[in-house]
């Protein structure tokens, strides 16, 4: 069975930083692209950024120059720095992962979510 699970979210001041961690366990072969999306209150679930095995980055234009995805192949996790955050950042994120647990049997998988608050 594989779990993502992710960490360091919490209540932070406008222009202040966060760094999300969501980490892969289980039976895992392999991982391909891992992702960070969003769900405000209201709003639909909306991707941040994604990162491939290969260290290939993709951010949408409202966290550009922010926000920064990255990964350690190594102990199957992905990161999200966040940096000069918004009120507007508030909202539950939520990590995902193409995983591989045996030839023909990759799927996605979702952690639970992390609630960021960044008040004004």
């Amino acid at each position: 069975q594989v779990q993502l699970v992710e960490s360091g979210g919490g209540l932070v001041q406008a222009g202040g930083s966060l760094r999300l961690s969501c980490a892969a366990s289980g039976s895992i072969f392999s991982i391909g692209v891992m992702g960070w999306y969003r769900q405000a209150p209201g709003k639909q679930r909306e991707l941040v950024a994604s990162v491939t095995s290969g260290g290939r980055t993709n951010d949408v234009d409202s966290v550009k120059g922010r926000f920064t995805i990255s990964r350690d192949n190594a102990k199957n996790t992905v990161y999200l720095q966040m940096n000069s955050l918004k009120a507007e950042d508030t909202a539950v994120y939520y990590c995902n992962a193409a995983i591989t647990t045996g030839p023909g049997s990759e799927r996605l998988y979702w952690g639970h979510g992390t609630q960021v608050t960044v008040s004004s």
